[in-house]
């Protein structure tokens, strides 16, 4: 935001130099980026007029102009396609030094002499570039210094706000800060109701009310628009970053400039019955100011007429209703479009302008209504008119609902007590209704602060005010108890910690991603779609971690990392009935060689069951019964992908990617994921010491015949649950299909090992342990003994 700074003290007039000024606003977090100067530093310049010009004898290009400068006539060699008699312009004379310390003296130029210079906008340093001679109002007064009567000794202060803070996206509301910093008065410039002269009103609809719920507009009629800005307008545009354009838009651009409103004139011709604000339908196009034309998205807020879109709201207007030299009449608007509507809009377009920048962030939503009427006065002061009455439309407004400011509060995160009258007086001179209450105040924001709604940004606004240089330096203090760690849980860290000394590197990806990869891995889980995504693939909350730990291990592999472990822990966000669940959760990813590369490996790639063992490994700590069940999923392959059960509750997946989207996102090699709730991760069994016994094991081995499709893990709970009390151990050591095995079975060696704890075991009883096994496999799942 650029301002000149005599613009604000017109408004509030604190008792500093520029450079105080600017280290106030800096301080209360209005950080000033820059001070420039408006014009360039010369001396000697006054306003002249040509009283007579005629080529020169020697040279196409130039003309030898009479110049009065107010005392004398003065001959001038001058080259500017718009030099003629008649003109008011810059006369540089004798001795003038013009910035870059470039001092005039006479010349001859082609044989004939010059005694000055005119002068151009960009050679007194106000302007980057010109096309011509700068010209002055046919009023300027011949010979006055042109600094006094362009009353160039001002500054330009930009500002560099933070989005919050779009309330200072005008000069009334800086003012309104620079008063309260200063312990001045704010005091609003007055702003009379127009009479209405005629009793024209254009009808107005709001389809769209949420989107806009106040739309303010006046018919203004027999207006010459051809008429010229006023100087002291176009110069409050220049110095504010505007050029001016033609009198009714640089006064939309001042009531920009000055209040903060954005607002639009229609060519009251072009519209064709009255006003609609609605949504956009499909197959629309509208061609804007700017020349280009948009084929408008359906649901984009639209302001149009009976027949067709007349502008894209809250962003720019349309050319085919734009107002030209030719207009008479006019219609002029004002509204309030509802920020979290109108954001993302312009940039989904390609567009940003003066207007979305301000809709974006949030407008005064009461002040359309003031707007209009101070455009209105300005318009027909400069250019004539008779102004119909104001006609408007007012659906649900936001709420500002009171907030509850405690003192003690204050002093707990301040660290420093406030008085009464400093509290109030603060808040009220941000515009703030405030009322005390037991305990504290009852404060309620004002229309154009759309960044205040709980109670640390109170604390906030009254820390900044009063300065945060004066904030005392206090050690926080707080009485602290050491909460119990309890054996049975552990803590994330550590879960990371055991992922790394696997070889696994952490990734920490954003919440938000792509639609495109959502919807590959979401299973048809519907997403939080974003209002306003920082760009197109990145515009849904993730229901899932696979989605980021997949996109960083293209990166990675896309640049010769074909060895690829990671892992990730975040929130997942799931609709649900009651809002949006957060699911702690913790990815893997592991794709690429078994072992770094080295001359003593033979290069094994992973497989499924390596990240199965990582996976066992982090819930080998829980106390709860950890199966695996085969599942299906579109996103994994059909044959490698297995439900994770804790204690009977699932608890996550794991599987291989399924192979043609692999062959989507480039992989070279098979890739293995698993995505686990975190809870189950965190409960611990404590270690219970048991007494070691004395006496031997005693191991017996069996091979099984069994039907292939049976699961070996349903075999070992079998085994387990029929060994008796003295198995203390059992594998599955070897898994054999082939040659002598039937086609349609399997050969599953299990070891089995027994041991009591006070004596040595028999024959006889090992041996009714191992027939009690065989028995029952054989009855459960038809299982005989390999020969």
């Amino acid at each position: 935001m650029k301002f000149s700074e005599q613009w604000l003290r017109e408004w509030v007039n604190p008792a500093v130099d520029t450079e105080q000024l600017a280290a106030r606003l800096t301080m209360a977090g209005l950080e000033v980026d820059a001070i420039d100067p408006v014009a360039g530093k010369f001396t000697g310049v006054v306003v002249a007029e040509i009283v007579s010009a005629e080529s020169h004898p020697d040279a196409e290009k130039l003309q030898v102009c009479g110049v009065n400068n107010g005392s004398e006539v003065v001959q001038i060699v001058c080259g500017a396609a718009n030099a003629r008699v008649g003109i008011k312009v810059p006369l540089a004379t004798l001795g003038a030094v013009l910035p870059g310390d470039f001092k005039i003296k006479k010349a001859k130029l082609r044989g004939v002499e010059s005694f000055g210079m005119l002068c151009a906008e960009q050679e007194l340093g106000l302007a980057e570039k010109s096309d011509g001679l700068m010209e002055l109002p046919a009023d300027a007064p011949l010979g006055v210094d042109i600094r006094q009567y362009l009353d160039l000794d001002d500054t330009v202060i930009e500002l560099g706000l933070t989005p919050n803070r779009a309330d200072c996206l005008s000069v009334r509301g800086i003012a309104r800060e620079t008063a309260v910093l200063s312990e001045l008065p704010f005091v609003e410039t007055p702003v009379a109701a127009v009479s209405a002269s005629i009793d024209d009103i254009l009808p107005i609809t709001v389809a769209a009310t949420e989107d806009c719920p106040r739309y303010v507009g006046r018919i203004i009629r027999n207006v010459d628009v051809s008429k010229p800005s006023p100087l002291w307008l176009q110069e409050k545009l220049r110095r504010c970053g505007l050029r001016s354009i033609d009198a009714v838009v640089d006064v939309t651009n001042f009531i920009l400039l000055e209040l903060g409103q954005p607002m639009h004139a229609f060519d009251l011709d072009k519209i064709q019955g009255g006003i609609v604000v609605r949504h956009a339908q499909a197959g629309e196009s509208l061609t804007l100011l700017d020349g280009q034309t948009i084929d408008v998205r359906e649901g984009s807020l639209l302001i149009a007429d009976e027949k067709q879109a007349l502008a894209l709201a809250g962003i720019m207007g349309g050319e085919p209703s734009s107002v030209t030299d030719a207009s008479q009449h006019l219609f002029l608007e004002a509204a309030f479009f509802a920020p979290d509507k109108i954001a993302g809009r312009a940039r989904s377009y390609g567009l940003h302008t003066d207007s979305s920048h301000r809709f974006e962030r949030g407008v005064d939503f009461e002040l359309p209504a003031r707007a209009i009427e101070r455009a209105t006065a300005l318009i027909i002061e400069i250019c004539g008119g008779q102004a119909g009455p104001l006609s408007s439309a007012n659906n649900q407004l936001p709420a500002r609902d009171p907030i509850m400011l405690r003192e003690k509060r204050i002093e707990k995160l301040l660290g420093m007590a406030l008085t009464q009258d400093e509290v109030e007086s603060i808040l009220r001179g941000l515009g703030m209704a405030v009322s005390a209450i037991d305990g504290g105040w009852s404060v309620t924001a004002p229309s154009w602060r759309f960044d205040i709604s709980i109670e640390v940004d109170l604390l906030e606004e009254l820390a900044r005010v009063y300065g945060y240089n004066r904030l005392p330096v206090t050690p926080m203090s707080d009485t602290l108890t050491i909460r119990p760690a309890p054996e049975s849980l552990r803590g994330m860290p550590q879960v990371r910690q055991q992922l790394v000394a696997r070889g696994y590197q952490e990734a920490i990806t954003y919440s938000f991603i792509d639609p495109v990869m959502h919807q590959a891995m979401s299973e048809g889980e519907s997403g939080v779609e974003l209002l306003n995504p920082i760009s197109a693939d990145m515009s849904i909350m993730r229901t899932s971690l696979l989605p980021g730990l997949l996109k960083t291990a293209m990166h990675n592999a896309k640049r010769q990392q074909s060895r690829i472990r990671l892992f990730e822990s975040g929130q997942r966000f799931i609709k649900s009935d009651t809002g949006l669940k957060q699911t702690p959760t913790l990815a893997a990813l592991l794709t690429g060689r078994r072992e770094p590369e080295s001359w003593s490996e033979s290069g094994e790639l992973v497989d499924f069951y390596d990240l199965k063992a990582d996976l066992e490994s982090l819930l080998s700590v829980s106390t709860a019964a950890i199966s695996f069940v085969p599942a299906k999923y579109t996103a994994l392959h059909p044959g490698q992908t297995a439900d994770v059960y804790c204690d009977d509750k699932r608890i996550g997946r794991i599987g291989a990617l399924h192979p043609s989207l692999q062959a989507r996102w480039d992989f070279v090699n098979p890739v293995y994921l698993f995505e686990i709730d975190q809870q189950p991760l965190l409960q611990r069994g404590v270690p219970v010491f048991s007494e070691l016994s004395r006496f031997p094991e005693v191991r017996r081995d069996l091979a099984l015949i069994v039907d292939r499709q049976l699961a070996a893990a349903d075999v070992l709970t079998a085994v387990r649950n029929s060994a008796g009390e003295h198995l203390s151990d059992l594998k599955l050591f070897d898994i054999y299909q082939g040659k002598g095995i039937d086609p349609e079975r399997k050969s599953l060696a299990l070891g089995l090992t027994f041991r009591h704890s006070s004596r040595t075991l028999n024959e006889e009883e090992v041996s009714q342990s191992v027939d009690a096994v065989v028995h029952t496999l054989k009855e459960a799942f038809g299982a005989s003994l390999r020969n």
